[in-house]
Formats: C-alpha cells, structure tokens, sequence
C-alpha cells in the first residue's frame, strides 16, 4: 500500500515538474512577444517623430501641396491611434503611401532634393523604416513560435488554462515587391 502510494505521488511530482516546464516555456515565449512588440513600437514611435519635421522641410519649398500634407499628417495620426497589429498594419500601409507620394512631389523641386536637412530626414526615415523591418521580422518570429506551441498537445491544454490565446502577425505590406514587374520591348 505505501508503495502505492509513493509511486502515485512520485507519477503527481513528474506531472507537476512537466506543467510547470511547459507554463515556463509559454510564459518565456509570451514575455518575448510583448518584447519584440516593444521594439516594433519604439522604432514607429521615431518614424512618428520623424513626419512632422519631413513635412515642414518639404512645405517650405512646395507651398502648394496642402492636401498631400494633410494625407500624410492623417495617415500619421491614424497609426498613432491604432491600437492591435491588424490594423496598426493598416493603418502603417497607409502611412507608407503617404509618405511615398510625398518623396514623389520632392522630386519635382530641385532646390528641396538638395536640401542638407530633407537629405537627413530621409536618411533617417530610410533607417528607421529598415529598422521597423527587423523588428518585424523578430515579432512575427516570436508569434509563429507561440502560436505553434500553444496548438500542439500538450502545450495547447495549459495554454488553455491559463487563457494564452493566438496572437497575430504584424505584416506590413511592401509595394515593391507587391507589383508586377513592367516589361517593355
């Protein structure tokens, strides 16, 4: 009978040791999906910052361009204001367009595309956005790995439990690579 009993409590320690592994494990990845949501937040937090100074550099030179500013300054602050990754990708696909409609109108002012200042904010934009690419990357790896572990038996019971639900990918849409190539003969 106490033989019974010591395996029983010896089967209830592994199973314990086993959930608390596996609650550790999701917890790790669940904390390095906020992270990684962090960072994609911090680097679109510059971008942010970075807007209003392009826009006032680009109005000095194009004075009549007043729509194409308040496009971009309402696109900016939609992205401000979302709230979850759907529809801050949305909301950033906007801003993107936005923003590329206002380097296409620079291109029409010689004077600004030699401006010291517009040349380091673009500069600066230009990193920021490769920066938000690599955050990116690093969020939606961490999603995948939380997401599969979350789905797979065992995991998916104490995931459960605790109420660790699905978290979604923060995809950005990418122009360039979206459109069909031109060819002309």
């Amino acid at each position: 009978m106490e033989t019974y009993l010591l395996l029983i409590l010896a089967v209830l320690i592994v199973l314990g040791l086993w959930v608390v592994m596996i609650y550790n494990g999701l917890i790790r990845l669940k904390v390095r999906t906020n992270e990684a949501w962090s960072d994609i937040d911090v680097q679109l937090k510059r971008r942010y910052d970075l807007i209003p100074n392009l826009i006032n550099t680009v109005k000095g030179y194009a004075t009549h361009e007043r729509e194409l500013f308040e496009k971009v300054t309402k696109a900016r602050a939609n992205a401000m204001n979302a709230q979850n990754p759907e529809a801050k990708a949305e909301a950033e696909n906007m801003l993107s367009g936005a923003l590329k409609s206002l380097f296409a109108v620079s291109e029409n002012y010689p004077d600004l595309k030699a401006n010291e200042n517009f040349l380091e904010l673009q500069r600066e934009l230009s990193d920021t956005e490769n920066k938000i690419q690599a955050s990116r990357r690093f969020y939606n790896g961490n999603v995948r790995d939380l997401n599969t572990k979350i789905q797979v038996f065992p995991d998916s019971i104490v995931a459960n439990t605790l109420k660790i639900g699905k978290r979604e990918f923060f995809e950005i849409e990418d122009v360039k690579e979206k459109e069909t190539p031109k060819v002309e003969f």
